[in-house]
């Protein structure tokens, strides 16, 4: 009867039954509160309820907000069992907000939110669209060029996903692609190259892990990332993937298959319930007389320049670059000061919902952090795994943690303080080990409903968040299969 109920409400809201079936899932995680160990540290496979709770709710009724909410609820039940659990709630809220992470995060994200909407007034993208469809003649080809502009933005997978996404779907509209399509080839050019390249924002936080965590020398840690690169397979093979299913050598299958059907049909490009998510507002945006590429070539060109001069910091990449567009844009003509800054607050106004999504991502990501959950899953798997086999087994252990996390960065913090040590105590070849445990992070990530980087293509490509993860998942799951044969192959060749 529950499992019923879940299923209609995916079509058919009703918030007093919603109130009602929350209500039933919390006083159900109050009983089971009377049978489970005290001592978190003591929960082992009980620590596995929110996280098997999340998936089964966003299966069923595909609302990833209230999901979060629950999961997150029933973690802080489970950690206290306090009749206060708004109070607790409020407190992680909280606690997430005031993390120098999640500022960060809200800064660059708010920031990059204004940047597209300045970009899109000053004519830079239309004008960009415009060349482009001079280029791409085909849905095939706009995919590959959406794919090129990806790999040359190569320095942060936000930047990445935020500037591709806005400039190319006008594209890739005009030729009828799907904007699940569109969500998958962004998603899978940002981090997936992220991971390969030694002078991404993604290279200097692992390197930084490498050497906090024994592996590295201090100094070092960027030259120990490179040794990694040629082990990262799971970026290697998304990334390959994107221009072989771009040009149809893969063919397009499962839900991506049904999209490019609902479009062929006359449907709308971009799937039901997008419009929530999309940072462009929807507003007819008046063009200028005479728009200019460079208009887009300069915030972006800036965005790369200020992040690897300030030491490959997005956030100042990001600060420098609106100032640097209030002066470029004003000089022209283009908008007046006070236009400027509506632009910026119309544009952070736009990001909202993305970033409450990641908020609370983060927040159940603690909350699984305080009641064990990655711990327990590392432990479990790592008992007893052969030399040959850790790198296989490190690989599908965290990809799935991260999956239900959404955090790969999070989980990169948990899992390299243990998978190093473990490694160089076993003799496993510790470039293929740590490849392995970012590999995971990456396609974790790449398939997760809720994840930054689902949350941020959907938002910068205007589609759904849940129907761009479930269509993108059977092709991160080939990528993800191909790399996890790699790692069992060259987890024996290396050991």
């Amino acid at each position: 009867m529950i499992l019923k109920s879940l299923r209609s409400e995916a079509n058919n809201f009703e918030p007093i039954r919603a109130v009602i079936m929350a209500a039933i899932i919390i006083l159900v995680t109050y009983l089971l509160t009377f049978i489970m160990p005290d001592d978190p540290a003591d929960f082992g496979p009980w620590s596995l309820i929110p996280a098997i709770f999340l998936i089964v709710y966003i299966f069923l009724t595909k609302r990833i907000l209230e999901s979060l909410v629950l999961s997150c609820v029933m973690g802080l039940i489970m950690l206290s069992g306090s009749l206060n659990v708004i109070g607790d709630f409020s407190t992680i809220l909280t606690d997430t907000m005031l993390d120098p992470d999640m500022a960060w995060l809200i800064i660059v994200c708010g920031l990059m939110g204004s940047i597209i909407a300045l970009i899109e007034k000053s004519g830079g993208a239309f004008a960009f669209g415009q060349w482009a469809a001079t280029k791409a003649k085909s849905d095939k080809s706009a995919l590959i060029w959406t794919w090129i502009l990806g790999i040359v933005v190569f320095i942060d997978d936000y930047l990445n996903s935020l500037t591709v996404g806005s400039c190319m779907t006008t594209l890739t509209d005009k030729h009828k692609v799907p904007r699940e399509m569109l969500s998958y080839v962004v998603d899978s050019t940002a981090a997936p190259l992220c991971v390969l390249i030694p002078i991404s924002t993604w290279a200097v936080f692992a390197g930084g892990l490498l050497e906090t965590n024994g592996w590295a020398p201090e100094g070092d840690g960027l030259i120990y990332f490179i040794k990694t690169i040629p082990f990262n397979f799971y970026g290697w093979i998304a990334a390959i993937i994107v221009p072989l299913v771009a040009l149809k050598i893969i063919p397009v299958f499962g839900p991506m298959k049904k999209a490019y059907e609902r479009v062929q049909a006359g449907g709308p490009i971009a799937p039901e319930g997008s419009e929530k998510i999309d940072i462009h507002s929807g507003d007819d945006i008046e063009i200028p007389d005479n728009p200019r590429i460079i208009n887009l070539i300069i915030p972006i060109v800036s965005l790369v320049f200020f992040t690897i001069i300030f030491d490959v910091d997005m956030q100042m990449g990001v600060i420098c670059t609106v100032a640097l567009l209030f002066v470029v844009y004003l000089a022209q003509g283009l908008m007046t000061a006070v236009e400027f800054a509506d632009l910026c607050i119309k544009g952070l106004c736009n990001m909202i919902l993305p970033l409450m999504l990641m908020v609370l991502a983060w927040a159940f990501a603690a909350v699984n952090d305080e009641i064990g959950f990655t711990q327990y899953v590392i432990d479990t798997v790592s008992a007893n795994v052969s030399v040959a086999m850790l790198p296989f087994v490190v690989f599908c252990a965290l990809a799935v943690t991260e999956f239900i996390t959404g955090t790969n960065w999070g989980m990169y913090i948990i899992a390299l303080p243990i998978v190093i040590p473990l490694a160089m105590q076993m003799g496993v070849h510790m470039p293929l080990a740590v490849a392995a445990v970012l590999s995971a992070g990456v396609l974790g990530s790449h398939c997760c409903f809720y994840s930054d980087a689902t949350i941020l293509t959907s938002a910068a490509c205007g589609c759904d968040n849940f129907r761009h993860a479930i269509t993108q998942m059977p092709f991160g799951l080939l990528a993800g299969v191909i790399s996890a044969i790699l790692f069992l192959v060259f987890g024996f060749v290396m050991a």
